[in-house]
């Protein structure tokens, strides 16, 4: 069995799949008597992330394993394929979606703690609905409230591998339409109040209309995604 055959397969799979494959389902694509190690995909992954360098697609490895993607300079040009508008999402589910993912595990009242604003039972839906976050434990305070969590697909959608992957905090700060509260995690931020009480008069509802997925309008802040998926 030849590199290039390997190569050859391993592109075909990832081409064809609409998601990302890990090492252990590429291993599958070779019969038992044939099949290379684990350390001859990688090679075989590696070799062809190479040929991609110089083209308009290029081999991503995220949480989920590895996918063919588009170029992620080109994809702001890809995207006119698809003339309607991509969804945004309001400035209140990205804080909260940072904040989760920044602070985890952490339960509702604590994100409200943060951000001053009680959080639309709507932003918690949204982000479960699209597997970005899961319940995953229960806070041992009273009441048991839930503790959320980033799910393998967020990492996915954004490209990652791991949490550690994350953009610092500094640069989500200068993102002046995302406007994230300053005291997102890190060793200097103030422990968040536990016991779901609202902080005095600063304490408000946040607005439907901000809180839920949108397709814009003032007041909304896009949700960067990584690079285009091509998908077979």
């Amino acid at each position: 069995m030849s590199d290039t055959y390997v190569r050859n397969l391993l592109e075909a799979a990832l081409l064809a799949t609409g998601g990302p494959l890990p090492v252990s389902e590429l291993l599958r694509l070779f019969d038992e008597s044939q099949r290379p190690s684990a350390q001859s995909v990688r090679a075989a992954l590696a070799a062809l992330a190479a040929e991609y360098a110089e083209r308009g697609i290029e081999l991503q490895e995220t949480a989920g394993g590895f996918r063919i993607q588009v170029r992620g300079e080109l994809a702001p040009q890809i995207s006119r394929l698809w003339p309607e508008r991509a969804a945004r999402y309001s400035r209140a589910l990205l804080e909260t979606l940072a904040l989760i993912a920044y602070r985890q595990p952490i339960t509702r009242a604590e994100i409200e703690a943060v951000r001053g604003v009680t959080v639309n039972p709507n932003i918690i839906r949204t982000v479960i609905e699209r597997n970005w976050v899961r319940v995953v434990g229960h806070r041992d305070v009273p009441g048991h409230p839930e503790l959320l969590g980033t799910t393998r697909e967020f990492l996915d959608y954004f490209g990652l591998k791991s949490l550690d992957e994350l953009p610092p905090l500094a640069e989500l700060r200068a993102l002046s339409d995302v406007n994230l509260p300053l005291a997102l995690g890190g060793g200097d931020a103030a422990a968040p109040d536990t016991s779901g009480a609202a902080p005095p008069e600063a304490y408000r509802e946040d607005n439907a209309d901000e809180d839920e997925l949108s397709a814009g309008g003032d007041g909304s802040a896009e949700l960067v995604a990584g690079p285009a998926q091509l998908e077979g």
